[in-house]
């Protein structure tokens, strides 16, 4: 019997509101409807009370949740699309992100970000926003990419203290599966190593793991190209160490997201290797992000808008030969 992505988050809030009385869950038609994606299915039956419906209103929502922490409870809200967290962002940045640092007062809460494209979603519904919400001191970013990841860390983000924004990728809900959920797990802010490589590392997180893989595959296969690949897992904090440890052995670096380039992940994380491991490399850094355009909505231009294994695996292999 295998799980799902989605499964493991619902799992994971199950788990979390059985072990711990604090934690309940506010969002629009997460009740009885399960939520847009069903990531809530039926936990409001088995938990009465504590699995509420929220107004369609982000702002309020968030205010809601950070009012919750500040009395001790730890609630998890759901937004219906990361899209729609920017109409909370006041309440996001300048009172959650803050409240430790204005009050001493820990803010618990957990953020769910539906993000990342689909096929015919358009710009409203795509959007990956981890770049954004990483800029911002006092909050934690998670970008699970695996089964196991969306689990481990999603329990992870409802005993931390600090503002947790985790951005699980819906294209992953149904696309992703694993034999069964995992029992232990590598902290968040610690990076792993999905794949050892010696010719060039790629640097990545999210959906765009798997694009990474497929293209280390082709390049093994086709090219004796032996890539090394790095999943972030989470995005703030951001794992240097290991980053800089895998340049160390290939040498090379392609960082890639999904997300636009300006001001982003890859950017970070390119201008840190510049800055602490210059000497290390043998070619430039190169970094490979969506068209810096809204995403489309037509299928062929979303194909062509984001990175895909083909596109990556052109990238790396150039890079093999600077």
């Amino acid at each position: 019997m295998s799980i799902t992505y989605l499964e493991a988050i619902r799992e994971a809030q199950a788990r979390a509101l059985a072990e711990d009385p604090r934690v309940f869950i506010y969002g629009q038609d997460v009740g009885a409807f399960g939520g847009a994606f069903k990531a809530t299915k039926n936990l409001a039956r088995e938990f009465p009370g504590r699995v509420l419906d929220a107004p369609i209103s982000e702002d309020a929502m968030v205010g809601a949740a950070v009012g919750a922490a500040i009395q001790g409870m730890r609630p998890i809200i759901e937004m219906q699309f990361a899209d729609f967290s920017t109409i909370g962002l006041n309440q996001i940045l300048n009172q959650a992100g803050t409240l430790f640092w204005r009050t001493q007062v820990p803010c618990p809460i957990v953020i769910r970000l539906p993000c990342g494209g689909t096929s015919g979603s358009g710009p409203f519904h795509s959007q990956t926003m981890e770049g954004l919400y990483a800029q911002y001191p006092g909050l934690i970013v998670m970008t699970p990419a695996t089964v196991e990841d969306a689990y481990s860390l999603l329990l992870e983000a409802v005993q931390i203290d600090d503002p947790v924004l985790f951005c699980e990728h819906k294209y992953l809900y149904y696309h992703l599966k694993a034999e069964a959920l995992p029992t232990e797990a590598l902290p968040a802010g610690k990076a792993r190593i999905a794949r050892p490589g010696r010719d060039a590392t790629i640097v990545t997180h999210g959906a765009m793991l798997h694009e990474a893989l497929a293209a280390a595959e082709e390049l093994a296969s086709d090219d004796r190209i032996e890539l090394e690949i790095v999943d972030l897992r989470t995005v703030k904090p951001l794992d240097t160490d290991t980053v800089l440890a895998s340049v160390a052995r290939t040498g090379r670096v392609l960082a890639v997201s999904e997300a636009w380039p300006w001001g982003g992940v890859t950017a970070e994380i390119l201008a840190r290797i510049a800055a602490e491991g210059f000497h290390l490399l043998d070619a430039p850094p190169a970094r490979l992000n969506s068209r810096d355009t809204p995403v489309p909505y037509h299928p062929a231009l979303w194909a062509a808008h984001r990175p895909t294994a083909r596109t990556i695996a052109d990238r790396a292999r150039a890079l093999t030969q600077a």
